[in-house]
């Protein structure tokens, strides 16, 4: 610890005056706000650059601070990434598509689909008539058949029904 100092002594032991102490006070602000000196932190050197030279490149060592596992990570996440970007501006792009939508776009989309299910239907139409015709009345039920006539009425505000069963 630094013994304490007042006008009366010094760091010496020295007492000095009142005038002695208000000039070393006023050295020591003067120092205390005195600016730095200019340093430099950072040199350019302006000179041109040799087309050519002798100088070997110098050896840099492959000093890696990422593992392995960590970079392989990181490579998949920017792929998978990527794959998701394409995969949104495709949906985007479909998605003005829809949003101009005009009737050359919805004949264009539509004509060949009705093509494709008009030749399907008369496929279905070529192969049911290429099928056996049926030319006698067979049926394939046995049994007494008995036919019952029903006659429904609704009427009313809140819909009444009356059902008359004629035999």
């Amino acid at each position: 610890m630094y013994p304490e100092t007042t006008p009366e002594t010094s760091l010496s032991g020295v007492r000095m005056s009142d005038d002695m102490a208000a000039a070393e006070a006023r050295r020591i602000i003067a120092d205390a706000y005195r600016p730095a000196p200019d340093t430099p932190t950072a040199y350019r050197d302006d000179s041109p650059l040799p087309a050519y030279g002798d100088t070997p490149p110098v050896l840099q060592p492959n000093r890696r601070i990422v593992p392995a596992w960590a970079a392989g990570t990181a490579v998949a996440g920017i792929g998978v990434g990527a794959a998701f970007v394409g995969i949104g501006c495709g949906v985007w792009l479909a998605c003005q598509g829809f949003a101009a939508v005009s009737l050359t776009s919805v004949l264009f989309v539509t004509l060949p689909i009705a093509a494709v299910a008009g030749v399907f239907a008369a496929i279905g139409t070529a192969l049911r008539s290429l099928k056996g015709v049926h030319t006698e009345n067979h049926h394939h039920y046995a049994g007494p058949v008995r036919q019952e006539n029903n006659t429904t009425h609704t009427h009313g505000l809140i819909a009444r029904t009356r059902n008359e069963l004629h035999r």
